[in-house]
């Protein structure tokens, strides 16, 4: 479940560091404050872009779940507000989630809809709405999921009773799931290091990747912080998954064949020669730790340092 961002401060961020924690969803649904209201959100933009900031500068991935079709937006505000996601420094997320409003007998919208105070987007429309916002999503960011798993049944109206929206909105995306290698790994194919920089929540965030020139095959989020610091927030490398001392199994996968440890090398070389810093931390979950260990990285209060 998604967490408010009225809930994340300095405090909350240690207690989940302390659990392993390296990824928050934030239930933002909209960036338009007018609508959090009508919607009793409970929470502002002002709470959104403050709870992003905090969760970067700590190293945490930050999923959005965010919602079209809510009372008090439109086709066209809502397709702006994927706009402003990433044109907007304060936001910028890692990942998405794309929950179309569902109407539920038990909730107080049903009673909004029978008075004809809401409507919910035509099926044609959602669809076509869905891909404009696929097309506008940059290539570091990941959608997770598209509509919320609620029995049909239980949804009185509306397009959230599609239940296989997502395979009706593929194509033409550039996010890093449409991407992913998957089980099309080829060893003869020529693999390329990409670079992209953005600004975001008063940092600077470096994407590092390796693709080709139709698949993603491994990522690296490196995040240089307003107070100077460096912090690797995400490494992954994709594929089939592979037993780490595959020598006796028939699966062909990218998985441990150095390309997550060529992207930390890179990292490390930019925060050094690029920045002049000689200090690079990693959040890191437990179980990963000594991955990083063998990496010349130490344990220092949850995260793995290290001064290349």
């Amino acid at each position: 479940d998604e967490t408010r961002p009225d809930f994340i401060d300095k405090k909350e961020i240690k207690h989940l560091r302390e659990l392993g924690a390296t990824m928050v969803e934030l239930g933002v649904q909209s960036v338009y404050d007018d609508v959090l209201k009508l919607n009793l959100r409970g929470h502002g933009v002002k709470e959104i872009v403050e709870a992003t900031k905090l969760l970067k500068d700590a190293g945490f991935k930050v999923l959005y779940q965010m919602m079209p079709n809510l009372p008090g937006s439109s086709l066209r505000r809502d397709l702006k507000m994927f706009r402003v996601l990433f044109s907007d420094s304060r936001f910028q997320p890692d990942l998405l989630k794309i929950y179309p409003c569902a109407l539920l007998k038990e909730a107080p919208l049903y009673q909004w809809w029978r008075a004809g105070k809401y409507k919910p987007y035509a099926n044609s429309r959602l669809i076509n709405l869905i891909k404009a916002i696929k097309k506008k999503i940059p290539p570091y960011v990941r959608i997770q999921r598209i509509t919320r798993d609620i029995p049909s049944k239980s949804i009185v109206a509306g397009p959230a009773k599609i239940s296989n929206l997502r395979q009706m909105v593929t194509g033409q995306c550039q996010c890093i799931r449409c991407r992913e290698v998957k089980e099309n790994y080829d060893p003869k194919e020529k693999l390329y290091l990409f670079r992209q920089d953005y600004s975001a929540s008063d940092g600077k965030e470096i994407f590092l990747s390796f693709c080709t020139r139709r698949y993603l095959y491994s990522l690296l989020r490196l995040r240089l912080t307003s107070d100077n610091t460096a912090i690797i927030r995400e490494v992954h490398t994709y594929g089939q998954l592979r037993p780490i001392n595959g020598s006796r199994t028939s699966i062909i996968s990218p998985q441990h064949k150095g390309l997550g440890k060529k992207l930390i090398k890179e990292a490390e070389r930019i925060t050094k020669k690029e920045f002049g810093l000689n200090k690079i931390s990693v959040i890191s979950g437990i179980g990963a730790r000594n991955y990083w260990q063998q990496l010349d990285y130490k344990l220092e209060n949850t995260y793995m340092v290290k001064k290349p």
